[in-house]
């Protein structure tokens, strides 16, 4: 198989995997690939769903069987022949791992090695015992804190929660976690008689008293004299605390709407055993340097590096070869403080230095996330492999970038080979070969344009990527915009902003730049959008990472000017398979009533809900709808194969006897956005979807495509395009976070345009944004900064383009003057 492995050229003979046309390339290895081409070209499906895909294959195929079902398999990609490929590791865009104990730490390994060191050669209390590692995570039974279980945070009821208007009396109904009716009353009398002045403002009332009423664990009871006009006996009444009745609630009531009234007063706060770091307390009383395991993980990458670089230094003379003696002078220390130091070093040199060691996954961006996992692998000293990387400068500042490709050199020197799958056109001129892809997305994709030099690429006349990587595509037409009012925020804090005033100009497109760690997503994403959603009285999002903060606002103004808020961010549009792009947009009602209205269907009696997979009147029973069923192996990972009765349609035979010009409901949804164009160009409701989703470059995704394969810029897309169809008057504020991200820039050519569209329409468009091309075309820019973590959260410029990049003090400046300077 690999005769001609000594080339050294990787041979790919027929590779068909998705939209690709049996395409032969001969790929160098030793070497930084770039594969580019429009989005939705066929480049993933080339480098992770063939090159990555065969390697994997490969790999499992020498474990043994009964391993095998152990691990994350893929399946054998659609090709002839692969030879000279070496083994391959993916390193893919991908969110944090769901689970909240997952940290920067756990991700990049240096937690094993952090606890070894306290361990082992941290200074311990007199007379305390000697802990294993393992007492020092919060994810081990030896380690978790007992009140909260590792997680670091409790659910505990707040004053400000407890009593939202401090000016009202107890009568008045101040404590408004207290039930109502006759419950409530009988509390108030109960108060009454142990003294307590019901009638005063309860801000007025003396603190320890208010702090009794909320949170102690008595309850005293009190006779409650009879009354005429309410009791007419009197007993014993027993007091509850504000908290003790929120509690009993949550734990004891089989009323479901007794609960979520109860919920309105709980919030998350840090654990008061372990102040958050969900460890025991006596792993917290081991120190080094001076510091516990739970301040280390607290500090920022260059705050660890700071403690630990003196004890990496100390010479062997200054160490003891020791093992009896615990301490920071011990060869143990010596030795994991400088592996550790080493190995952060590279996360600063990535421009990471700003995260902590305790910061959830969840909280990290795609690019923060394959970044970790970049530089773990660059310390793993692997010679030999493919590395297959997917975008590495998504998300990246471009003085971000520049050190990131310095660690790409890096691995390519250890001897290794880099896949890349990229946009970034300063990316593209890094690398030593080229293989794109085209010429358009989908069906229209899916050959190669090019392998070769990069230099060669400049011939190819039809390649979008020739066009932008040589200059010879024409600038986007731009006239800057007035602002025709003003939004001000004052007092901003959040995260690394910290009394931050900052003024968004109204009825324009504004770009929010600034290095990674920087705060822009904490404005933009959480700030600006909660203070604009409680202004217009809409709930968050239930998967809103923010929901429940507090908004950290002194003061704001202008919020009347929106009468409608549209946050449009990379999450999924739908959780499973059954939710898909006609779905979503709405598209599909249409076509079910198109369906239902054709003559078969009224003779049979069939409303447009026989024509959803969802139903059982409609779909195949054999996979419920699905169109696949389960497949179990034995020794190997269950597999899926399309459904044996309905052949992945996913509807049953009747229902697919009904067609509309030929084709049947399966058949529509198996169609192209750009192919169900012309076929429901008579239908409006379904004819507007389709022309705003080609608009926005989505003319490729087939209308019945699984939510679940579509990439975060698609769903982003799709939620625009959304957005685009529905004919709306009044003033909305539309949020982006990085909208170009994982886009070709001839597909942000075409985002633009839609973009620059709504602020046409009357609307205010703020977006996070990165990307060059799409930051030179604002009417204004914020820039914040200057640096990243604590280094940032600072407004650094704002006004024009022009302005910005004049900025002495902004980052983004010198490469937003070179870029306009092309302009």
């Amino acid at each position: 198989m690999d005769s001609d492995a000594s080339d050294h050229f990787v041979h790919v003979r027929g590779a068909a995997e998705h939209n690709l046309k049996n395409i032969d390339v001969d790929i160098p290895r030793d070497a930084m690939v770039a594969f580019t081409g429009v989005s939705g070209s066929g480049k993933s499906s080339l480098a992770f769903g063939t090159l990555y895909a065969e390697a994997q294959r490969r790999y499992f195929e020498s474990v043994a069987p009964y391993a095998r079902r152990l691990l994350q398999q893929v399946g054998a990609p659609q090709v002839q022949e692969i030879t000279g490929l070496p083994p391959a590791v993916a390193l893919q865009q991908r969110r944090g791992a769901p689970s909240s104990r997952s940290t920067v730490g756990t991700l990049t390994t240096l937690s094993n090695l952090l606890r070894m060191l306290y361990s082992r050669a941290g200074t311990y209390p007199e007379g305390a015992s000697r802990l294993d590692a393992e007492s020092f995570s919060p994810n081990t039974a030896a380690g978790a804190c007992p009140r909260c279980h590792g997680l670091g945070e409790v659910h505990d009821v707040a004053e400000e929660l407890l009593v939202p208007d401090p000016s009202l009396s107890i009568r008045d109904g101040a404590i408004a976690a207290w039930p109502g009716a006759w419950q409530g009353a009988n509390l108030r009398s109960i108060v009454s008689g142990l003294g307590i002045d019901i009638d005063k403002p309860w801000r007025k009332l003396p603190k320890k008293t208010r702090n009794w009423l909320l949170y102690t664990d008595e309850q005293p009871s009190v006779y409650i004299e009879p009354e005429p006009d309410r009791i007419d006996y009197g007993y014993f009444g027993k007091f509850w605390s504000a908290r003790e009745h929120v509690m009993h609630v949550l734990a004891d009531s089989k009323s479901e709407r007794m609960r979520e009234r109860a919920l309105r007063f709980v919030r998350s706060v840090p654990c008061p055993v372990c102040g958050g770091s969900g460890l025991r307390p006596e792993a917290l009383a081991v120190t080094v340097a001076g510091h516990s395991i739970a301040e280390v993980n607290a500090l920022p990458l260059t705050g660890v590096v700071a403690v630990l670089r003196p004890i990496a230094a100390l010479t062997d003379a200054g160490a003891t070869t020791s093992t009896a003696v615990s301490g920071e002078r011990t060869e143990v220390a010596v030795r994991i403080s400088a592996d550790v130091v080493a190995r952060v070093e590279v996360l600063l040199d990535l421009g990471l230095g700003y995260l902590s060691l305790g910061r959830s996954s969840t909280t990290l961006s795609p690019g923060e996330a394959q970044r970790l996992r970049i530089a773990t692998q660059l310390r793993s000293g692997l010679f030999g492999v493919v590395y297959v990387l997917d975008e590495p400068s998504a998300g990246l500042h471009p003085a971000d970038a520049e050190p990131l490709l310095d660690v790409l050199d890096r691995l390519k020197a250890s001897g290794n080979s880099l896949f890349v799958v990229e946009h970034d056109m300063d990316v593209v001129r890094r690398a030593d070969w080229v293989v794109d892809i085209g010429p358009g997305a989908g069906e229209g994709g899916g050959r190669v344009q090019y392998s070769g030099p990069v230099a060669g690429l400049e011939h190819v006349e039809e390649s979008a990527t020739s066009q932008y990587l040589f200059g010879r595509a024409a600038p986007p037409e731009h006239r800057l915009r007035a602002p025709q009012g003003w939004l001000r925020l004052h007092g901003v804090s959040r995260h690394n902003l910290r009394d931050v005033s900052v003024e968004i100009p109204l009825c324009v497109l504004t770009a929010v730049t600034g290095v990674s760690g920087s705060g822009k997503s904490t404005l933009v994403t959480q700030v600006l959008a909660e203070v604009v959603r409680g202004h217009l009285g809409v709930a968050a999002d239930e998967d809103d990472e923010a929901a429940g903060l507090e908004i950290d606002v002194r003061d704001a103004s202008g919020l009347e000017s929106f009468d409608r808020l549209v946050r449009v961010d990379q999450r999924p549009i739908g959780r499973t398979p059954r939710s898909n792009l006609a779905t979503y947009t709405g598209m599909f009602d249409a076509v079910r009533k198109l369906y239902a209205a054709t003559e078969e269907a009224r003779a049979r009696g069939y409303a447009p809900g026989r024509f959803s997979f969802n139903v059982p009147e409609g779909r195949c029973e054999s996979c419920q709808g699905e169109g696949f069923v389960a497949v179990e192996l034995l020794f190997l990972p269950g597999t899926y194969a399309p459904c044996p009765t309905c052949h992945g349609a996913r509807y049953n035979a009747e229902t697919l006897e009904v067609t509309y010009r030929d084709r049947n409901i399966a058949d529509v949804l198996a169609m192209t956005v750009d192919e169900a164009a012309p076929f429901l160009a008579d239908v409006p409701a379904a004819a507007r979807s389709l022309e705003t989703l080609r608009e926005v470059g989505l003319g490729y995704l087939r209308l019945g495509q699984p939510a679940t394969e579509l990439s975060g810029g698609e769903a982003q897309r799709i939620k625009l395009a959304t957005e685009l169809q529905r004919a709306r008057r009044g003033h909305a504020l539309y949020l982006l976070d990085e909208p170009t991200a994982g886009l070709h820039p001839a597909d942000i050519a075409l985002l633009l345009r839609q973009l620059h569209r709504l602020v046409d329409a009357g609307n205010t468009v703020v977006l996070v944004e990165h990307d060059l091309d799409t930051i030179a075309t604002a009417d204004w820019v914020i820039d914040l900064g200057p640096g990243g973590g604590d280094a940032g959260g600072r407004v650094v410029a704002t006004g024009t383009p022009a302005k910005v990049a004049a900025s002495k003090r902004s980052a983004t400046a010198p490469y937003l003057a070179r870029r306009l300077a092309r302009s």
